[in-house]
C-alpha cells in the first residue's frame, strides 16, 4: 500500500483527524493562557442550594360579610 492509495482510501479521516487536533490544541491553549484569566472580575455560579424552607403556614378563612 503506497502513500497515495493510503491517501485516496483515507484522506477524510486524515484531514478530519487532523483538523480535530489542531482545533483541541487552540482551545486548550486559549483555556490556559494568564492573559485571558482575570481573577478581579470573577464570579463563581451559585452552588447547588440544599436548604428548602417550610411550606407558610395556612392563613385563616377570609371573614364573612353580613
Amino acid at each position: 500500500m503506497g502513500l497515495r492509495t493510503f491517501w485516496n482510501n483515507y484522506k477524510v479521516l486524515i484531514v478530519m483527524g487532523t483538523s480535530l487536533g489542531l482545533i483541541h490544541l487552540g482551545w486548550y491553549n486559549l483555556k490556559t493562557n494568564p492573559a485571558f484569566h482575570n481573577k478581579e472580575e470573577y464570579i463563581p455560579e451559585p452552588g447547588i442550594v440544599a436548604y428548602v424552607s417550610p411550606p407558610a403556614a395556612a392563613a385563616p378563612p377570609p371573614a364573612k360579610s353580613k
